[in-house]
């Protein structure tokens, strides 16, 4: 009798575990017990945190096992994943922070509009269930006003323990950053900020860690000066000029020191500081998009005033990636700039045509330059005439890519195949690609990917490369 009454418990247990474990993803046939559902808390937990809001909170209904770990789990809270409707979104993220337990991961309001919620905004970020908030991502909507909307200065209460943190049209509020550190914030975002030079250089200063800077359209600041021994990236943008809306216009950045320094990325076309200067950053490696809207470029001591060199006395050999933009004939500014960077690749759009002396072989050129994008490329003489620099000196080209602005056809391959001297190409190697004209554009965050120049809709025209190969 103990042995049959073991036997039925033994079954008993059994039959109850298995209704706990949801079937499928299993290795049998027809699908078999869910092992991830037999994981620890902890680590479903931070599955759990790391899903889209709604997925996260549907893993409720899988089983008694689940019910419980969303409530447990790191908050990811994205406001907008809640509802297409702002009042919907509302009651939804009302409810969750009110029956959460915390603590946070991730809170995420973008685009929010107002509309005199302000004390519920400041409700739901004091909510105990944020505690701990490790990422933030906030914005009210964008609007031109010359009164930006503050900031909640609840917003800041996460700095003990922020690692990402991405502010955007809004204030700051000033009178709180020189209280605050950020010992473990390491990517941080401002766009369409007003925020007031001392603040920002006392929030910097409170970053001791920080890797990633992002500043787009900051109002409020007319200098930055940086010193870092972390920063690996910096994108800066100057804001729209508007002398009402806008008094002080963004004028100079200075790299004084960042020994870490890889990334030097002027975000927007055309909304650039007019001084960019570079005293000490000793691995850089990625540069530009440079232009004319940069009146003066100080890089160590050698000096480029709107892309003109008046001194060329250092070579940044750390650099693998430049991105010029012009519209100007000035073939040798770029070969002024190959100089200074000799171990490049070149990403521009410039014209000109300028003899190689090889009597005063250029390094890049000789030994290091393997990649060339030329955008909004006509096929005219003067486009051709500087690619095809390029095509003849290159000695160790492997990739030419052209972003067409025009039609073409065979008999205007055949007469591109002329006037680049393809068949007197100095890299035996070397290919050569069209396409369409490319959308430029950055990819963020800035620090997440090999190459943080994006060009849209790249399609090469393989017909075109086999003309000219």
């Amino acid at each position: 009798m103990r042995d049959d009454a073991m036997a039925k418990r033994i079954r008993f247990d059994a039959e109850s575990r298995r209704q706990e474990l949801p079937v499928g993803g299993g290795g049998g046939e027809g699908g078999g017990p869910d092992l991830i559902s037999r994981l620890p808390d902890e680590v479903l937990g931070d599955i759990i945190s790391l899903l889209p809001t709604r997925d996260g909170a549907r893993t409720q209904t899988i089983s008694r096992r689940w019910r419980p770990l969303w409530r447990a789990a790191p908050l990811n809270l994205d406001v907008d994943d809640l509802s297409d409707e702002d009042h919907k979104r509302i009651i939804f993220a009302t409810k969750i922070l009110c029956e959460h337990t915390g603590p946070g991961r991730r809170f995420s309001l973008i685009g929010f509009r107002l509309h005199n919620r302000f004390d519920k905004i400041d409700g739901w970020l004091r909510s105990r269930a944020l505690t701990g908030l490790r990422e933030i991502e906030f914005s009210y909507e964008f609007q031109i006003s010359p009164l930006p909307r503050p900031m909640p200065p609840s917003a800041l209460r996460f700095a003990p323990t922020l690692c990402v943190a991405e502010f955007a049209c809004c204030s700051f509020p000033n009178e709180m950053v020189p209280e605050l550190n950020f010992p473990h914030l390491k990517r941080l975002s401002l766009r369409s900020v007003t925020v007031s030079e001392d603040a920002l250089h006392s929030l910097l200063s409170g970053c001791s860690v920080l890797e990633s800077l992002s500043l787009r359209y900051i109002v409020g600041i007319g200098r930055l000066h940086i010193s870092s021994q972390t920063l690996r990236s910096i994108g800066v943008s100057t804001a729209w000029s508007d002398s009402d809306t806008n008094p002080i216009k963004f004028q100079e950045l200075v790299i004084k020191d960042a020994p870490c320094l890889e990334r030097l990325i002027p975000l927007d076309h055309g909304l650039v500081p007019a001084t960019i200067r570079v005293m000490h950053a000793p691995k850089l490696e990625i540069v530009g998009m440079l232009s004319v809207g940069i009146s003066n470029l100080v890089l160590g001591t050698t000096v480029f005033q709107e892309m003109i060199a008046l001194k060329l006395t250092t070579s940044m050999r750390t650099v693998k990636v430049l991105a010029l933009d012009s519209l100007g004939p000035n073939l040798g500014s770029v070969v002024d700039f190959l100089k200074c960077f000799p171990c490049c690749t070149l990403q521009k759009t410039m014209k000109n045509t300028l003899t190689y002396n090889s009597l005063d072989p250029i390094e890049c050129l000789e030994v290091h330059l393997k990649k060339v994008i030329i955008n909004n490329y006509h096929g005219m003489k003067p486009d051709a005439g500087f690619a095809k620099f390029f095509v003849l000196n290159a000695k160790v080209l492997e990739e030419m890519d052209f972003g067409l602005s025009c039609s073409y056809n065979d008999k205007w391959m055949a007469n591109q195949r002329r006037r680049l001297q393809v068949d007197n190409k100095a890299s035996p190697g070397a290919r050569f690609a069209f396409g369409h004209s490319y959308a430029y554009g950055i990819t963020f965050p800035i620090f997440s990917k090999p190459d943080p120049f994006e060009w849209k809709n790249r399609r090469l025209f393989l017909r075109s490369a086999s003309l000219l190969n």
